[in-house]
């Protein structure tokens, strides 16, 4: 039997993990089948402390896995299919049947960005295809920007993007926003905003090379033509889905699928269960967040194993 298991290997597992080997408690970490998480789908990551000339995404999930190598962890590749989170010692069993026993676990298993689904989208996700203002907006500056999308995300996005852009278009696919009013308002009244609203995104459009971006071609959902709106880069901005299926209601979840913790802490409803990361983030999802609730689990399971942590918390519905 394992006393902490780790199931995720973003930025937040991850640092988990530096932390849960160096206070010598051997931490497992599942890795499931993008291990590193999203950061290994992007190029250059200039805002992560302490990198002054920018880093690989890959690299920097790279370096921190040999981090928490060197002091002791345990890294195992494979899928989580179910946990049973009744009693301790915690059940977690992986595809095939292993079944891992633990006193502890910590959920960091993110959340994944919505995809369009549509050619030309997946190839060019850093190359001009974005889910992600905050982390790349500094790199289209004084170009032209489209954002796909109809909630508060996309409005919220676009406003970001303004800073950055001479122009940036909003695509809906209906001629009516999801988004709130005033978030609407905000983006109405940016005067870099313009709208593309009831068209449909058929194709993210590359030069003939395949290296740049060059737009998105639409539907005019009005005339059924289509059309081909010009930009240096494509921001999705339709959401994200929490990695919280395989639980199975195992932990408290809000409406939309995220782990609910106790304010300020990484306490889930279970008493030993932690959970850090996009995966209980709706806010910031940003790498240097991930890494500090990392921090914040290891340290809250690591009390609760010297029995110092006193779960006074049900969840807010008292489950």
């Amino acid at each position: 039997m394992h006393k902490v298991l780790v199931i995720g290997t973003g930025p937040a597992g991850l640092t988990a993990a530096i932390y849960l080997a160096r206070a010598n408690l051997s931490p497992v970490v599942i890795e499931g089948l993008e291990p590193g998480g999203q950061l290994t789908t992007t190029t250059e990551v200039e805002n992560f402390p302490g990198f002054p000339e920018g880093i690989m995404g890959p690299e920097l999930m790279d370096n921190m896995r040999k981090q928490a190598e060197r002091f002791g962890a345990e890294f195992r590749n494979g899928w989580v299919e179910q946990v049973d989170f009744s009693k301790r010692p915690f059940q977690v069993t992986l595809e095939g049947g292993n079944v891992l026993e633990s006193e502890t676990v910590i959920l960091s298993t993110g959340a994944s960005a919505r995809y369009l689904g549509i050619p030309g989208e997946q190839e060019n996700v850093g190359r001009g295809v974005s889910t992600c203002a905050t982390c790349d907006g500094f790199f289209f500056r004084g170009k032209k920007l489209l954002v796909v999308g109809g909630g508060d995300s996309a409005m919220e996005e676009a406003n970001f993007l303004t800073r950055f852009a001479t122009e940036v278009t909003i695509v809906h696919r209906r001629e009516e926003l999801r988004a709130s009013k005033i978030m609407q308002d905000r983006a109405k009244a940016n005067e870099k905003i313009r709208w593309a609203l009831n068209r449909t995104p058929l194709e993210v459009v590359t030069d003939e090379g395949g290296g740049q971006v060059k737009g998105l071609k639409v539907r005019n959902n009005a005339g059924a033509q289509e059309e081909l709106l010009e930009a240096d880069g494509v921001f999705v901005a339709i959401g994200h889905t929490p990695n919280t299926k395989f639980l199975g209601g195992a932990v408290e979840t809000d409406d939309h699928g995220y782990i609910v913790v106790k304010p300020g802490t990484t306490e889930t409803n279970v008493p030993g269960v932690f959970a850090c990361g996009d995966v209980q983030d709706t806010r910031y999802r940003q790498a240097i967040t991930a890494a500090g609730s990392g921090c914040m689990a290891a340290m809250d399971c690591e009390k609760f194993l010297e029995g110092s942590m006193v779960h006074d918390w049900s969840g807010p519905t008292g489950s």
